[in-house]
């Protein structure tokens, strides 16, 4: 301790049994005094419970007499890997928090605001009193979304039938500022019944993912200067979409849950207000899965708790790979995960409910015996706006039909419908 005192090490390993003090109460002085350093416990078979002890007290990992130098390697260095990627993740925090502090001096923050801020001063830099934003994210291709100006509903919803759904244009055929003539958008337009004199056509490429297409239907030619305006918004809205993705990647990082790598419930609120807004504004719903495992805790008293974070990281591959690029997993708590399904009625989430039920009563999960072991879950669905015209009364209802289904028997699924029964 007086070595540490005068030089803090990133990691100590310490024998259970030593002269004068306990490997425990050695661990119990460092966790206090020098909680940044980690801390590995050497001890035998026969006490392995001391070890168990340990990493609930905060011990990094242990190991198991006799000592193999090998398996010594591999424990630190996966210990020191896991330190590194905390400080990783604190640093990454660290970025967004300073990226929330210069939101003043970067107005637009969230990639879709940019696009429809973009929109809007292409439209005033042109005079134009009609336009549209189609932007789409290559990692995932379901993403695709529109902004519009100027147009009746009835044509702002043709124009996404033809634009996004039906055959969906691919932005990054406009490569340049041009007056687009033929081509997919102004086919697009026509079989929405939309005509323009002149069709102005701005990409705004983003740093990866990120790419979108500014349309602006003129009502006369286009002149040099007016290039030359649309030009100027172009490179202001390329930098702030360049932004706006790094400060995506940053936030989203820092919403990831450490244990299993989804994003956590704090993200999960975060995308269910976003994907409700989305809902609302064009009449599409929305479904919301709560799932919770059967009898988890009897996983953590049986197998201990590192065989229960094990379970749970191969729960949400599972889970992951259940669903949509689009939907939102997230780890809600504990052992209950909840899904968002964008338009998604109650049957298309009734379907993925029952599908996730069985992949999971299915799947054996590895404990590190030669016996796998087998789990079940209940899960409850809710749909917007059904069930819930907010994040909360949503959530709730999704919560309530997950415990119907353990009140029924467990490895169920069950609808909010069946709460009024």
């Amino acid at each position: 301790m007086e070595r540490l005192a005068r030089e803090p090490f990133d990691l100590l390993v310490s024998d259970l049994q030593m002269p004068g003090m306990t490997g425990m109460d050695l661990l119990r002085l460092v966790r206090r005094e020098h909680p940044r350093t980690d801390f590995v416990l050497v001890t035998a078979h026969a006490s392995l419970q001391s070890a168990v002890d340990a990493l609930r007290m905060g011990a990094a990992d242990y190991l198991l007499k006799p000592v193999v130098w090998d398996e010594v390697a591999l424990v630190l260095e996966r210990v020191m890997l896991r330190r590194r990627l905390v400080e990783e993740n604190a640093r990454l925090r660290d970025s967004l928090e300073t990226l929330e502090s210069c939101r003043v001096l970067a107005s637009c923050l969230e990639v879709g605001d940019v696009y429809s801020v973009a929109l809007d001063l292409l439209l005033r830099s042109t005079g134009a009193s009609r336009g549209a934003a189609i932007f789409q994210r290559s990692s995932a291709p379901l993403s695709d979304g529109l902004a519009v100006r100027g147009f009746r509903d009835d044509e702002a919803q043709r124009l996404r039938r033809c634009l996004v759904h039906e055959k969906p244009v691919d932005v990054r055929a406009v490569d340049r500022i041009q007056i687009l003539e033929g081509g997919a958008v102004s086919e697009a337009l026509r079989r929405a019944g939309v005509e323009a004199e002149a069709l102005l056509g701005v990409p705004v490429p983003g740093e990866e993912a990120e790419r979108g297409l500014l349309v602006a239907l003129l009502s006369g030619p286009a002149d040099a200067a007016l290039l030359e305006r649309a030009g100027v918004v172009a490179a202001h809205a390329a930098v702030a979409l360049r932004n706006a993705e790094r400060y995506e990647r940053a936030k989203e990082r820092a919403f990831v849950d450490d244990v299993t790598e989804v994003y956590n419930a704090r993200y999960l609120l975060e995308a269910m207000e976003r994907e409700i807004r989305r809902a609302e504004r064009y009449g599409a719903e929305l479904s919301v899965l709560f799932l919770d495992l059967d009898r988890f805790k009897l996983v953590n008293d049986r197998h201990g708790h590192l065989v229960g974070s094990q379970a749970l990281r191969q729960l949400s591959r599972l889970l992951a790979s259940c669903v949509r690029q689009v939907d939102t997993l997230a780890r809600y708590g504990g052992d209950e995960f909840t899904i968002v399904l964008p338009d998604t009625g109650e049957a298309g989430a009734a379907q993925v409910a029952e599908r996730i039920r069985r992949v999971v009563e299915e799947t054996p999960f590895e404990t590190g015996r030669a016996e796998p072991m087998r789990l079940t879950c209940c899960v409850g669905h809710a749909t917007f706006p059904r069930h819930g015209g907010d994040r909360g009364t949503l959530l709730d209802a999704a919560d309530k039909a997950m415990y119907r289904a353990k009140s029924l028997g467990r490895n169920r699924v069950c609808s909010a419908n069946e709460l009024a029964s």
